[in-house]
Formats: C-alpha cells, structure tokens, sequence
C-alpha cells in the first residue's frame, strides 16, 4: 500500500508543480521580457521484480524556460534598428517642420525684405516706402537669428538626450553585471537547473540597452555574457561593468564626445556608439544638424554681401555714398569666429588664424580642420570634415603670416607658434545667421539712388547718346583702398568730359580743367555700344562706374559725366537691390538666395522622408522579429488554459490514486478485526 501512496503522493507533487507553472504563465503573460516555462515530468526508476519493473511514480526532472538565443539575438538587433531610425526621424521631423513651415521659414521673410525694395524704387523719396524696407530688413535679421537660436535649442535638445541616455547605459551595465553574478551563484546552477526568472531580466536588460545603443552579446562560463560595442570595447564582463560618460569635444565645444571607463583604462569611443537612440541621435546631429548650421550661415552671409555690395555704391537721400545695410561679413570678430583651436593644442597655444570670406557666390557651406605636422608644425592640411579628404595641403613660411586660399574663403595663418598635432577648427558660414545685424536706422540713409550721372552738351550736332552710368565698386577691389573718384563729399574727384575728336575717336578730360592734356584717349566704333572706361581695376582708366555711348557723334560733341547731385528721385540702385531677390548670386551663379533656402529645405525634407521609409522598414523587422519571439516565448492563455485543465484533472486523479490505497488499506485492516 506504501508504494501505491507513494506513486499517487509523486503525482500530486508533480501535477501541483505543473499547476503552479503554469499559473505562473498565466499571471506573467503581459510581463515584458517574461519567456514561458513548461515542466518537464520523467517516471522514477522502476523496482525490478521478479516479473519485471513496476512504475514507482513521477519526477519533476525540469522547469524548461522556452527560449530560442537566435531569435532572442534578432530582437535585439531589430530592437536597435528601430530606435535609430525612430529617434533620427522624430528629430528630422522637427527640423523639416522648422525649415518649411511658412511662418518659421526663411523664404517669406527674403521674399518680403526685397519686394518692399522694389516697392520703394517706385517711389524712392517717399520715406514711408523706405521705413517700409527698413521693418522687412529687420524682419529678415530677426528670421535668421530665430532660426539660429532655433537649431542651437534642437542641438541642446540632442545634447540633453545624449546625456540622459548615457546615464541610462551605465545604469542597465550595473544591473546586467549584477544579474551576471547571480546567475552565476544561483543553487543548482552546476547541475543544469536555470534560474529563469534571472535569465528573463537579463534578457530584458539586454534588450533595453539594444534600444539605446547597438551591442554585441556572447555567452560565456557560468551561463553569464559578456557585452561589448560593435567594435569590441567591453562594456560588461562577467560580474564587472564599465562606465560610459560624455564630455565637451575637444574639436568643438559645441559637441560631444564618449569616454569608456574600463577599470583604470579610459578609451575615446565617440566613433563606436553606432546604433539605437543615440546612434539615430549622432547621425542627426552630425549628418543634417550640423550641416545646417551652415547651409543657414551660407544663405546669412550671401545676402549680407550681395546687399552690402550695392548698397555701398548706391547714393542716399542725402547725396552721401551708401554704406553697410547688414553686418560687415569680413570683420574683424567675424574672421576670428570662424576658427575653433583643438583644446588639446600643444603649448602656448598662441596660434592665431582666421578666415576671410572672398566670394560667397562660390562659397560652400562646409566644414574643414587645419591640421599642422612637423617636427614644429611647419606642415599644414586642410581636411574636409564631411569626406576627411585633404583638399590643401603646403609648409607654411618663415616667418609668417601665410594664406591658405580656398573657394569663397581664404585662411590667414596670421602669427603664433604652431605644434606637430595642432589642429583647428574651421567653419566660414557657421555662426553666419546669428550675427547677422541691419546697420541703417534711419529711412534717409538707404542708398537708392546711383551717384554718378552724365548729360549731352547742349551744343552736340551728332545723334550719339551716353548711359546713365552704371557703379562698379567704390573701392579698388585689388587693394580695398577707397577710391580718389569718390574721396570728397557729394562731388566725383575730378569731374569728367567726353570731347570727340572725331566721330571714330574720343578723348576723357578733366572736367573742371577741360584745357589740361586729356587723361585717356580712345577710339570709337559707330553703330555698337561702346564702354568709356575699362572695368580692370588694374587699369588706370579703371573708376569704378561705367557709361556706354552709342549713335553715330560729331566732332566736339561732348558729355558731362559728374555726381548724381540731384538724384533724390532717382531708383536705379533700388532696382538693382530688389532685382537681388531673384538674381542667381549662389551655388557658383546657378541659384537665388530663395532657390538655395528651398535647396536646404528640400535636402531635409527628403532625408525626412528616407528616414520615414526606413523607420516603416524597421518597425516591421521590429513586429516580425517581435512576434517570432512571441510564437516561442510568448505565453498563449488558451493554450495555458487547457494546460491547467490537464494538469488539474492529472492532480485529481493523483489524489484519487491515494485515496483507492487508503481504501484498500482500511479494507485489509478490517479482515483481522
């Protein structure tokens, strides 16, 4: 009977383990991470008698945690994919909105600035016309500088999340490390007998990092693992954890870079962090973030030069010369600004280098380091940062300063000492939009009119005409020194006379000493358009403004050429400023200031909609892996359901197994009564 009562009391305990199991399914089934257990019954060793084994009850020989690592691994991969894509999308989304919403945008705000220009010129003395100009200038200003501050908001948005989830690595590193160390000290571990539940909360730490950063996994002794990045560095081995943190970038203080801290051996991995949010988060920033800076500072500084160009040589209200409508591009805090020193430059760090815009229809929006080499860092390079291809490269003079020209911009390498290793930073269209500033506050001071003008002699017996003149430059552009034409207030120095000699040739006198030898003298073709001075400014004939006669003169036919004196109704230069708005003074010539904002936006707005489709792509690799985790791990509640049927009725059976050997039991007992 005791064998009966034992076989029947196995069964109960083993159904009972069962129930317990699976109830325990049942209740983990929304549990993230949980994998489903099943138990694993074998039949106790038979006793052998003389007829042959008879069963002796049931073991519970395991509790099976259903897992496949394959599938697991894959998870955790789509895991990572996923949160890459969908941080670089959420972040691109944001920016795309910035840059083509219409309040938000650029391109209202250029539109409105250089119709009101035009506007103007249809009335160039009306002071409300040109307070007008002066509201949507500021307006501009205002755009480009909300703008700036905007990306800067975004770049310290990206910043902020770079450190909180690195806070978030370190703390999942620890907890993995010390699951590792439990599993590894868990009872029975040597025999085979898993502490799931353990496993389970790895696994699920495991994942979330895979949300965070990209990882490798391998298995090791003790049914502990060891984690890594893509590239090797340890993150956690065994029992032991490293630490992550972030520090301001030596390159640029704008940025950040990763430590890894292994025990007493600290590693730059900022190159390494590949894959999750921060990985989505670094290729934001430094893929379009970045990138749009200076495609912003590019726009800033294009329209600064070309409206400070004209408006130079324009002529105000009251006949002064015009001078800077935005921020001077070439100051002197504007050339410094545009060149970052490494933090880890060698000692003095006396270096000083700065950068010159000469061109922004040519000018890229690019960013480039300067790096020096040599035993005293006499050797330089120019590395673009985008390609890390070296665009310049030389051995800088004794002594200095030295120039470094590139397209758009030159580099002066002005004095210091400069160390093997040293390198800069340098980004000419960065800060651009946010130091942009309108320099004329007053509706008198816009140069709408141009400063030179010419008439016909009254006595002229040809039908020859002249233009009304067209300005170059105020400056010689070789030298920048102020041209002798234009040193006297409200006068042309000297005034200047077109006499023909005959109708084939002409000469250019001095105006208010007509009878003084001439100061050129030139030939003449009838019938074309002929340009009276050279527009070289290596030339001596050149002046900076041009007139063209045409039609067939007589001899001593004259024409007057002096400073525009009455020319307060005169729009020219307005014409010209507002035509800027669509004249193609960008990209080498080849697009507006408005076609270039667009060129940016729609760079975003497709790298928004790649992001969109791999996001899309992602999330079902993510749902697909997903699921295959569930068709394996995943607890099914019908399918638990009827377990806990079968294992019920299995306990109820089991007890009634004991029950039929108490009977027999009492019914032998009563035979001897």
């Amino acid at each position: 009977m005791a064998g009966l009562i034992n076989i029947g009391l196995s069964g109960i305990l083993g159904h009972q383990s069962a129930l317990n199991t699976t109830g325990n399914n049942i209740t983990n089934a929304n549990t993230d991470g949980y994998s489903r257990q099943q138990v694993t019954l074998e039949a106790q060793n038979g006793q052998r008698t003389g007829v042959g084994s008879v069963g002796t009850g049931v073991n519970v020989s395991d509790i099976r945690r259903i897992t496949d690592q394959f599938v697991v691994n894959q998870l955790r991969s789509d895991t990572s994919l996923f949160n890459e894509q969908d941080t670089l999308n959420t972040e691109l989304t944001n920016l795309d909105n910035l840059l083509g919403g219409e309040s938000t945008g650029l391109n209202t705000a250029l539109n409105n600035f250089f119709n009101s220009i035009q506007s103007a010129a249809e009335d160039p003395a009306a002071l409300p016309q040109r307070q007008s100009v002066l509201s949507e200038a500021q307006g501009l200003v205002n755009r480009f500088q909300s703008l700036h501050e905007q990306l800067i908001q975004q770049r310290q948005s990206v910043t902020g999340q770079m450190d909180q989830a690195t806070s978030d690595v370190n703390s999942l590193l620890s907890n993995i490390a010390d699951l590792n160390e439990q599993i590894a000290e868990s009872p029975g571990i040597a025999q085979g007998k898993m502490p799931n539940d353990l496993l389970d909360k790895r696994d699920e730490k495991l994942r979330q990092l895979s949300e965070i950063i990209q990882v490798k996994v391998s298995e090791t002794d003790g049914y502990q693992v060891n984690v890594s990045l893509t590239s090797g560095q340890a993150l956690v081995v065994g029992a032991q954890a490293a630490s992550l943190s972030t520090e301001t970038s030596d390159s640029d203080p704008a940025k950040l870079k990763f430590k890894l801290t292994n025990g007493n051996r600290v590693t730059d991995v900022t190159d390494q962090i590949v894959g999750g949010s921060l990985g989505g988060l670094r290729t934001f920033q430094n893929k379009v973030l970045e990138p749009a800076f200076d495609q912003l500072g590019r726009i800033a500084l294009a329209v600064s030069d070309k409206v400070n160009q004209q408006h130079s040589i324009g002529m105000d209200l009251e006949g002064d010369l015009g001078g800077m409508f935005f921020t001077d591009i070439n100051s002197r805090a504007a050339q410094l600004d545009r060149v970052t020193p490494n933090a880890n430059n060698g000692a003095p760090q006396d270096g000083v280098v700065s950068v010159e815009i000469t061109d922004t229809t040519d000018l890229a929006a690019k960013s480039y380091t300067l790096k020096f080499n040599g035993t005293n860092g006499e050797n330089f390079e120019v590395v673009d940062v985008e390609t890390g291809e070296t665009v310049r490269q030389g051995q800088l003079p004794d002594p200095l300063p030295a120039e470094i020209e590139m397209p758009g911009f030159n580099i002066h390498i002005e004095s210091g000492s400069f160390q093997d290793g040293d390198s800069y930073l340098v980004r000419p269209t960065r800060n651009a939009a946010a130091n942009i500033e309108l320099q004329i506050d007053r509706e008198e001071d816009l140069a709408f009119a141009t400063p030179v003008s010419a008439v016909a002699g009254d006595d002229n017996a040809g039908d020859a005409t002249i233009s009304q003149g067209k300005m170059l430059s105020t400056v010689n552009p070789l030298t920048n020194v102020p041209l002798s034409e234009f040193s006297k207030r409200g006068e042309l120095s000297p005034p200047l006379m077109v006499r023909f000699i005959d109708d084939t040739q002409y000469e250019i006198l001095d105006a208010s000493n007509p009878t003084d030898p001439p100061l050129a003298t030139k030939s003449y073709q009838p019938g074309v358009s002929n340009k009276v001075f050279s527009e070289d400014p290596s030339d001596p004939n050149y002046r900076g403004f041009q007139f063209e006669i045409s039609g067939n003169p007589s001899a001593n036919d004259t024409f007057m050429i002096g400073y525009n004196t009455d020319g307060v109704s005169d729009n020219r230069n307005a014409q010209i400023l507002g035509g800027l708005g669509t004249t193609n003074t960008m990209n080498g010539g080849s697009q507006s200031f408005s076609e270039a904002y667009a060129g940016m936006v729609e760079t975003v707005g497709t790298t928004t909609r790649q992001s969109q489709m791999d996001l899309e792509a992602g999330q079902a690799l993510l749902e697909q892996s997903t699921n295959q985790r569930e068709s394996v791990s995943g607890v099914n509640l019908d399918e638990e359901a009827g377990r806990l049927i079968q294992y019920q009725a299995g306990y109820n059976a089991s007890a009634q197994v004991i029950s039929v050997a108490q009977d027999l039991f009492d019914t032998l007992l009563s035979t001897f009564r």
